[in-house]
């Protein structure tokens, strides 16, 4: 599983967050856990599946966001209280 990080310049309110995961979610249907924060000016989700990084930016600059980077890693769940 990976953990995709997005850099997102132009959120302003909790409206813009939730543009933006719509956009993930519509360009990406595998994605689960999707969040945004306009705060940090990123969002982030899960998949299993490897993504398209190109048409990820393409659907976020088409709401009227400016994708600045999409960044990959590795993600290992949790367990109980942050064990492994």
């Amino acid at each position: 599983m990976n953990k995709i990080t997005l850099k997102i310049d132009g959120m302003m309110c909790g409206m813009c967050e939730a543009h933006v995961c719509d956009a993930i979610r519509k360009a990406v249907p595998a994605a689960k856990k999707v969040s945004a924060s306009r705060s940090k000016k990123e969002a982030s989700f899960l998949s299993e599946t490897e993504i398209d990084a190109t048409a990820l930016k393409a659907a976020i600059d088409a709401t009227g966001y400016t994708c600045l980077g999409v960044e990959s890693a590795a993600y290992e769940k949790k367990g109980l209280f942050g064990w492994k």
